[in-house]
């Protein structure tokens, strides 16, 4: 299942943590957002790592599951940097 995760975090340390997370599970799409193709059980062990990481009063994440229907009808125009783990297309 696609899901997109997005966050807003306070210190700059814990964003770089944040975004390292990020990184090990999809790729940066924006400069804190990340598309992440991803099991149920791959999503819940993401989540938590992301839970330990935050300071909930000051940080926010969302994650958005998105299924396969509604996957394809995604539009999207510009420029992607693509990682070698994932094809790009641009149409």
């Amino acid at each position: 299942m696609l899901t997109v995760i997005a966050y807003d975090i306070c210190d700059d340390k814990r964003l770089h943590k944040i975004a390292k997370i990020c990184e090990d599970y999809g790729v940066r799409v924006q400069f804190s957002v990340f598309e992440c193709f991803l099991e149920e059980l791959e999503l819940e062990e993401l989540w938590e790592k992301l839970l330990a990481e935050i300071n909930p009063k000051e940080d926010r994440i969302v994650a958005y599951k998105i299924d396969a229907r509604l996957a394809k009808e995604i539009k999207t125009a510009g420029t992607m940097v693509c990682s070698e783990k994932v094809i790009c297309f641009l149409v």
